[in-house]
């Protein structure tokens, strides 16, 4: 398995090491999944997602080029900032989600782990007229959390007026850092991408406050569940399309309705019709009755036992102390508002449905 730069550190620090995505892991330290989780919501964690495929693409139509294969208003960004997308099949699947800043010349990506030599192998393929860099000899850090502006703000004072994705690179100690304003917890907080020589000494600063403690895959799964977003190859996969779940938020109205960037990425035909004829499923969220925990895969039935959709993430909320689910569910039986519930081992669990994210996002926007 390969390991991420900080792998000694994490020994040093007692973590739980697992497999993920080919790479040896943390997956949770000392303090524990539920108290990791915890201090995530009221101080600041810190994450090694070194595992992350860092990509720059160079080329004077990078961006025109990229909208043929991104669903999502590429050439609209204003430089110094960042979006999420993803990529998407001729069917309307989605094959890997991703964030991408716009650095003026150059475009920035961050893809998954687990799809990373897919996603640039395609980027390679596709973009036949932009060099794809990829970057293997710098880490990611992810610092998230209520304190974690005024934290990081301590070793780099201009990191303090960021908003939430804002892209820029910023010195520390003569290190160049690639900084953006995001994360996956639903926190406010920064993702940090630092020189594989460097990272030891970032990480080991950061920590040297009381504010800051490692946190591992464990809390990272609860924190991302809470704060509503899609884990790939569980909540969106390429039998999903981006309506269906529900993240038809990231296409912008520029590439959905009239004019000549609308559409003319793979499976337009399919994913722009259900903007406004409402596809047969959706991705939706609810709160669960009783402490027990509904785990990826339980069926959602009816009063009647009728199989009316599939939790895809699920787990114990320990911001809210109540089981939570993200699932599809039939469009038909959303629209009735029918009683819904889940069905673990012989047993109906009813079903709340709520609003997303479940616990409020804390994103600085200035």
């Amino acid at each position: 398995m390969k390991r991420t730069a900080l792998y000694a550190q994490h020994l040093a620090s007692d973590a739980r090491m697992v497999e993920f995505a080919g790479y040896e892991m943390p997956v949770q330290y000392p303090l524990g999944v539920k108290k990791e989780h915890l201090w995530v919501r009221e101080q600041v964690g810190l994450f090694d997602v070194s595992h992350m495929g860092q990509v720059i693409l160079k080329g004077t139509k990078v961006k025109s080029a990229l909208e043929t294969i991104l669903p999502v208003d590429v050439l609209g960004l204003a430089q110094g900032m960042q979006r999420y997308g993803m990529f998407t099949t001729e069917q309307g699947g989605i094959t890997d989600d991703l964030m991408f800043a716009n650095w003026g010349d150059d475009i920035f990506m961050v893809v998954n782990a687990a799809c990373k030599d897919q996603d640039i192998a395609y980027l390679k393929a596709s973009l036949t007229d932009c060099e794809v860099e990829v970057i293997e000899d710098r880490a990611l850090l992810a610092i998230q959390g209520p304190k974690a502006r005024e934290v990081f703000a301590r070793m780099i004072p201009d990191v303090l007026t960021m908003t939430f994705m804002q892209s820029v690179k910023l010195d520390w100690q003569g290190i160049e850092l690639w900084v953006s304003c995001s994360g996956y917890t639903g926190e406010d907080g920064y993702e940090v991408s630092v020189p594989n020589e460097n990272a030891e000494a970032l990480a080991s600063v950061l920590l040297s406050f009381d504010e800051v403690e490692w946190i591992g895959l464990g809390a990272r799964d609860s924190l991302r569940l809470e704060a509503g977003l899609c884990l790939y190859g569980h909540d969106i996969n390429t039998n999903t399309t981006p309506v269906e779940a529900s993240i038809n938020w990231a296409i912008q109205k520029v590439r959905r309705t009239g004019g000549e960037r609308a559409g003319g990425f793979p499976g337009a035909d399919v994913i722009l019709p259900q903007f406004t004829n409402k596809p047969a499923k959706k991705r939706v969220g609810y709160l669960v009755e009783g402490r027990a925990p509904v785990r990826e895969g339980v069926e959602i039935v009816n009063e009647a036992g009728q199989v009316k959709g599939t939790v895809t993430s699920g787990g114990f909320s320990p911001s809210l102390s109540q089981p939570i689910v993200m699932a599809y569910v039939e469009s038909a039986s959303l629209a009735t508002e029918e009683a819904l519930f889940a069905s673990v081992r012989g047993k109906s669990i009813p079903l709340k449905l709520t609003a997303m994210p479940f616990v409020p996002a804390g994103y600085f926007r200035g």
